[in-house]
């Protein structure tokens, strides 16, 4: 599953940036037919509202991506430490062209479901369209939470199953096979339930297959 992944994201590096900024008229019409025109530039700022302008304290991006939508974000917290993390070198080469010259921004290799940090030693975590391509997400959610202090931030976006049949038989028979998700994936209510019982206090917002939140441990 690992290799599959790697190997999904390394043949779409040259697309990825285009599909989900809808760049082109084939990525708007790919996203108006199979995502309910979900505008995925309108969530990640969403997402990153929740991260104060004068953030100054430890920030976990986990998976970093290509940094398309947060590098203008992350390279104006000069005073917060960020640390990006990604399992695919493709994707994270592609980071560190864009977050590399910022001496409070550093681009790691890593596992999300065995992250190489302290307990309780982040003060917010960043997900932005990354859950669904997590093969073991129990892991996942367990260790977000075990790295976050008391009070921490856990702010995200990903697909969930369940509103649109057309996007979970897109998920189901393309996406996932080609590796670009990992099944399982939780449903609205599941989602909730698991927030929920790992954190005092969420803000779970839903746009078409899409969610967006905010949990504070």
């Amino acid at each position: 599953m690992a290799d599959k992944i790697q190997n999904a994201y390394e043949t779409s590096k040259n697309i990825y940036d285009d599909v989900l900024t809808q760049r082109n008229i084939f990525s708007k019409l790919y996203i108006k037919l199979f995502w309910s025109g979900t505008d995925d530039n309108d969530i990640a700022r969403k997402v990153l509202s929740y991260v104060p302008d004068d953030f100054s304290g430890n920030l976990l991006d986990v998976p970093v991506g290509t940094a398309v939508f947060t590098e203008n974000k992350w390279s104006s917290l000069k005073n917060a430490h960020i640390t990006c993390i990604d399992y695919s070198m493709d994707m994270l080469e592609q980071a560190r062209k864009r977050l590399g010259s910022h001496a409070h921004i550093k681009c790691i290799q890593g596992d999300v479901g065995n992250l190489q940090m302290e307990n309780e030693s982040v003060d917010t975590v960043v997900s932005m369209n990354g859950f669904h391509a997590f093969p073991d997400k129990q892991k996942a959610f367990h260790e977000i939470w075990r790295v976050l202090k008391p009070g921490g931030n856990f702010i995200a976006c990903f697909y969930i199953r369940g509103k649109s049949k057309r996007t979970d038989w897109l998920v189901k028979n393309i996406l996932a096979k080609k590796g670009w998700f990992s099944p399982p994936f939780q449903t609205e209510k599941e989602l909730r339930d698991i927030l929920q019982k790992l954190y005092k206090e969420t803000d779970i917002h839903v746009d078409g297959s899409m969610v967006y939140f905010r949990c504070v441990k």
